[in-house]
């Protein structure tokens, strides 16, 4: 049977060799493409339709319930992979007949575009969550992590291998490696570290001609795009070789939350002048929902040392010993996201509460918003069916690269990010909770970046743009509408890089980067 496998694998690699142009699907393609899949993976790990266990498959990291509807375009079957010949096998057949695949690792996608379309479609989804492992080399501080792993898997990992070792990776435990990564990945280390693949070393694509390709193979032009450039647009990252950072035995966390009545604008509008200025050891991010300012931090050292820093350089929030939390790196982790009560443990469960419906969208601050401002920005928050604006503050690490090292361009000049997000249950429609989102998007746009008006990719919003396929190929200029928004001046040579690994336009979503294929 496994020999069989390989020879059907053999002969579909040799077919792409003479590759035909894509056709328009068909019932026949469809069916092929199922043929073609079981001749090469086990049938045990596809899940068709008419799979009793399709739907429980498909729903088991929709991490927004708003994509989890009858309404939602489902792909034609999910193929869970457990090991690189899979997923070879998958794009494979995919060329074959006309069947383009969306790549899954966590779910976590803001706007579900790893396993769903926004319009009738006929795709597959490659789910990575079978393809989870971690190894750590202690000694050289590094470790592989495949796509389909956790954060919380990952942390755990190295936490496992040493306990002044850690990773400077995001907040959330069940975002998936492949997703986060490929965005740039950001959390509480930035300013000490910058964001997760400014510490990436290599890793190993299959491209759209089925090919397994390192760092060396897919060449520096490829392996650029994939650390920042949004994942699935040059084919799928199955693991990462990243750098392990040190952290000091102990950390200390504090939550100090203020109220508008104590003074929050004030302490706000100073804030964003002092925080992408503190030393990298400290990071101050804020969470500010309705009329409270929650200021939430990561010290790299002792309390003992952190009070009089605080002191000097941050009085207005008036940080006592009282407020230090001291830990180890590890147990900040849950402690910040899950809170108090969560265990290192924790990080391993994989399932999110899914009752809350959710809508997102990010901004990037480079001057001061000023105090008068802040008020009002206290007062849409006090509206009827408001959200919640979270400002992570740069500085550091993360914007001592220049804006073109990396696919992901938000570096020297940035003062802090802003990620909006507003939720709402299924006894509403959510339009009110929308409404609000983009009325508050516009009226914040004097005051943050603009031409362009940079986004986060791993914060995806449709509204700022999708593509516009012609002739088969996502267009170009109509990518530009939403691209130079994540990636400002990097959109081009992303454009270019995707020429040159998927000029057919293959791997391709609502916002996949288009080829830009160039004249010779």
């Amino acid at each position: 049977m496994a020999s069989s496998r390989s020879l059907a694998l053999a002969l579909l690699f040799s077919f792409l060799s003479c590759y035909a142009p894509i056709i328009v699907p068909s019932q026949a393609s469809s069916d092929g493409f199922l043929k073609c899949l079981s001749g090469a993976i086990p049938t045990q790990l596809l899940y068709t339709q008419s799979s009793p266990s399709f739907t429980s498959v498909l729903v088991s990291s929709i991490r927004n319930p708003k994509f989890a509807t009858p309404a939602t375009v489902k792909p034609l079957v999910i193929v869970t992979p457990t090991n690189a010949s899979h997923v070879q096998a998958a794009v494979v057949c995919g060329r074959q007949n006309d069947v383009r695949i969306r790549v899954r690792s966590g779910g976590h996608d803001y706007e579900g575009l790893s396993y769903r379309s926004e319009r009738p479609e006929v795709f597959a989804v490659v789910d990575l969550a079978s393809l989870r492992s971690v190894t750590v080399d202690q000694k050289a501080a590094t470790a592989w992590v495949d796509s389909g792993a956790t954060l919380g898997e990952l942390y755990y990992a190295i936490s496992k291998a040493s306990s002044t070792l850690a990773f400077p990776a995001g907040l959330c435990p069940t975002i998936g490696v492949g997703g986060h990564f490929s965005g740039g990945g950001f959390g509480m280390l930035l300013r000490k570290y910058g964001v997760a693949i400014d510490n990436v070393l290599d890793a190993t694509l299959v491209d759209a001609k089925g090919r397994l390709l390192d760092k060396q193979a897919m060449g520096a032009d490829v392996f650029w795009a994939i650390r920042g450039g949004g994942g699935e647009s040059f084919g799928i990252v199955l693991s990462w070789k990243v750098n392990l950072v040190p952290v000091p035995p102990t950390v200390t966390m504090f939550s100090v939350p203020k109220s508008v009545n104590e003074g929050a604008v004030d302490i706000l509008t100073r804030w964003q002048e002092v925080a992408p200025a503190l030393p990298d050891d400290l990071f101050i991010r804020v969470l500010i929902q309705k009329q409270v300012a929650d200021f939430q931090s990561m010290y790299l050292g002792t309390c003992d040392t952190l009070l009089p820093l605080m002191g000097s350089r941050f009085p207005e929030l008036g940080l006592n010993r009282t407020h230090c939390k001291e830990m180890t790196w590890i147990q900040s982790v849950p402690y910040i996201y899950l809170g108090s009560t969560a265990t290192v443990e924790d990080l391993l469960n994989r399932t999110t509460d899914t009752t809350s419906f959710s809508k997102a969208t990010s901004d990037y601050v480079r001057q001061a918003i000023t105090k008068d401002v802040w008020v009002q920005i206290f007062a849409w928050l006090a509206k009827p069916n408001a959200g919640l604006m979270i400002t992570d503050p740069y500085g550091g690490k993360i914007s001592s690269f220049p804006e073109s090292a990396t696919a992901f361009p938000h570096r020297g000049g940035v003062l802090y990010n802003i990620q909006y997000m507003n939720f709402w249950s299924a006894a509403t429609n959510g339009s009110a909770q929308i409404k609000w989102l983009k009325d508050f998007y516009a009226f914040m746009a004097p005051y943050v970046s603009q031409n362009p008006r940079e986004a986060y990719v791993n914060y995806r919003d449709l509204d700022l743009g999708e593509n516009v396929v012609v002739g088969n190929v996502s267009s170009y200029q109509s990518g530009k509408v939403w691209g130079e928004k994540y990636y400002k001046g990097n959109y081009q040579r992303l454009a270019m890089a995707k020429g040159e690994v998927d000029s057919d336009d293959y791997f391709r979503n609502e916002q996949s980067i288009p080829p830009l294929v160039a004249t010779k």
